[in-house]
């Protein structure tokens, strides 16, 4: 039994390295993913566009916004896990 305790807490300390590499991650793509939005926006501001370029800027600033939403979500959750001391523990079989 002690053994098997032993192999638990281990599994958890890397569950709890792994979701905080994890975290940090999201955290720079986020990041970057903002940085992207500012430059589209000063694109769509300084450059004389057509309206159909401006679409698509629009498109892609509303697929970013999309994408930073859900990236959000899973960093909450994960930050959410750490701080609960609940990390994701896989289990092999």
């Amino acid at each position: 039994m002690r053994q098997q305790g032993h192999s638990e807490t281990r599994r958890q300390n890397v569950a709890m390295k792994s979701m905080s590499k994890e975290a940090k991650q999201l955290a720079r793509v986020i990041a970057g993913y903002r940085g992207s939005l500012l430059d589209l926006d000063q694109q769509r501001t300084r450059t004389k566009l057509s309206d159909a370029e401006k679409g698509i800027l629009d498109e892609r600033r509303n697929n970013l916004l999309v994408t930073i939403a859900a990236l959000e979500d899973r960093l909450s959750a994960v930050q959410g896990l750490i701080d609960l001391g609940r990390p994701h523990v896989i289990r092999v079989h």
